[in-house]
């Protein structure tokens, strides 16, 4: 009986691995197809000026990110006709960090539709006729609530503060999103489209060496600000210096390797909805329709007692997801259901995360998605290469057939052995699809483009020794499935923007601070009505 178990369990891992391996060639061809050139220029923008969309860009912004003025000005940067472009920065608040970067990209580039939405001035939560809970508590779609509702045009264009993109971005991802064609053609259009994301530790590029050869790391870097005269020193220690600022490799490792092929694979076969909510295009009048329920049947329940337009999400953390799935199962006659913007990339510049910090992020957003994908959810600790190269060996020791066919050992040897060479395989691999993306092959370089998006076959500084590669390499397989332990079985609650949430199994979340601010408020005047009730009584006894 034992042996039929193992058997059982031995095909089944050969079959996860060879789903795996699939999806991964699927990835990693079309990573290969088109992140090695130059896409082609967008039709869009040459279009008759009648004819051509109008796009509203939404920027929100939180603080001071790594490279925030290259990354917001790369907005103006657009080869798409200026007068069908608006730009909508969006800040919680005047004190928000960004809010000064934000005013001087304003002075810096006039004649732009632009302007920035102060969340703590929109009438519709602050106002006379407002209220603060008009809005759910998502920190993201109360900063962009104001720019949605007014938006001009119809395609809505969400970039988050702390991406960079590429001048005709624009114009290709509206030919995605509508179905422009070169000579006039078109072709069916798309729901939503999206780009690939792309993480670039900047720690290497934005350094340099005191008088007495500390190292330290530019304010830029840390601050976002273009001109921060300040450094922030660097610990001299590998160890320290790893774990001070050793996540943003960890990070752009995850992001240029695991899952980009995975996503790039979903979103070739096409069969659910794969999105990144870094840079995400849709039109408005579809997010309105599939948001109201006298317009879309699958609305029911407490969904379908949800505000209108981007407002809906509010209640939710993974809103990129939520939006996207909406869109994906609402039935949208002559519409595709999602695109991705082959060849143009989404480049998040990153410094100073710590380790800490990194792993914080990633259980952050496995709570999120526990709820949002389930499924997937639980079994994606099988897609990383220490595991799935377990099960793959446990099935190639385990089935009879490759020990009578082959002449595979079924020992614990042989298992080490081929589950030594599965892992240095992928470890080869994926230091080839790193080189590939990060040699920024498919960027078109220009005197606007900042160093950190260059690529390292473009001019780019952050290339990675084999050495310092393989160690960020090691680092994130080995933290990958104690993440997705802790992220999966550990609990519900997510830090988020500085706040504390809890993620409910319906994908709704609720502020944890609010919370405890409530219960307080109720202990206290519990207290101060029992002292009331005592005073009186002992007026009385007296």
């Amino acid at each position: 009986m034992l042996s039929i178990i193992v058997q059982a369990l031995g095909c089944a891992s050969i079959i996860w691995g060879c789903i795996v391996i699939v999806v991964q060639g699927i990835g990693n061809y079309k990573i290969f197809r088109y992140y090695s050139s130059i896409p082609p220029a967008p039709v869009s923008p040459s279009l008759p000026e009648d004819e051509v969309p109008h796009v509203t860009i939404i920027r929100p912004a939180k603080g001071l990110e790594p490279g925030l003025y290259e990354c917001l000005a790369s907005a103006f940067h657009q080869s798409y006709p200026k007068n069908k472009l608006t730009i909508y920065f969006c800040v919680s608040s005047k004190d928000d960090a960004a809010y000064p970067v934000i005013r001087k990209l304003l002075d810096d580039y006039p004649g732009f539709d632009a302007k920035v939405f102060v969340e703590t001035e929109d009438p519709f939560l602050h106002g006379n006729d407002g209220h603060v809970d008009n809005v759910g508590p998502n920190p993201k779609i109360r900063n962009l609530s104001r720019a949605y509702r007014e938006a001009r045009g119809d395609i809505i264009w969400p970039l988050d503060s702390n991406v960079w993109v590429a001048g005709d971005v624009a114009g290709r991802m509206v030919d995605k999103l509508c179905g422009y064609r070169p000579n006039g053609k078109r072709t069916k259009p798309y729901k939503f489209v999206h780009q690939l994301p792309l993480v670039v530790d900047t720690v290497t590029s934005m350094s340099s060496e005191n008088s007495e050869g500390q190292t330290l790391l530019s304010g830029s870097a840390v601050t976002g600000s273009s001109d921060a005269q300040s450094s922030v020193d660097v610990p001299s220690s590998v160890l320290s210096r790893s774990w001070a600022h050793g996540g943003g490799r960890l990070e752009e490792m995850f992001m240029a390797t695991t899952h980009a092929k995975f996503y790039g694979a979903i979103n070739t076969v096409g069969i659910a909805p794969c999105i990144v909510g870094k840079s995400n295009m849709f039109r408005k009048s579809h997010l309105d329709q599939v948001t109201d329920p006298a317009r879309n049947p699958i609305l029911t329940g407490r969904a379908a007692t949800l505000p209108k337009g981007l407002d809906h999400f509010s209640s939710f953390m993974c809103e990129d997801h939520v939006i996207g799935d909406l869109l994906w199962r609402s039935d949208l006659p002559g519409y595709k259901n999602h695109g991705l913007v082959w060849g143009d990339l989404a480049i998040q510049p990153m410094a100073g995360m710590s380790i800490p910090a990194y792993v914080a992020r990633r259980v952050r957003w496995l709570r999120v998605r526990k709820w949002t994908v389930l499924s997937a959810t639980l079994v994606e600790h099988g897609v990383e290469s220490l595991v799935c190269c377990f099960y793959v060996s446990f099935g190639l020791t385990s089935i009879p057939w490759f020990h009578q066919i082959l002449g595979i050992p079924q020992t614990w040897r042989a298992l080490g052995y081929l589950w030594f060479a599965g892992v240095t395989l992928w470890m080869i691999v994926d230091r080839i699809v790193f080189k590939k993306l990060h040699a920024g092959e498919s960027i078109y370089v220009d005197e606007h483009t900042p160093l950190f998006a260059r690529g390292t076959s473009r001019g780019g500084a952050e290339k990675r020794r084999f050495g310092e590669w393989f160690l960020a390499w090691l680092g994130r397989e080995v933290l990958a499935l104690p993440i997705w332990t802790w992220a999966v079985f550990g609990g519900t609650t997510v830090n988020w923007r500085g706040k504390r949430f809890r993620v409910r199994p319906d994908m709704t979340v609720v502020s944890i601070d609010l919370e405890e601010d409530e219960h307080t408020a109720l202990l206290q005047n519990g207290h101060s009505r029992s002292s009331s009730r005592t005073s009186t009584e002992r007026g009385k006894i007296d």
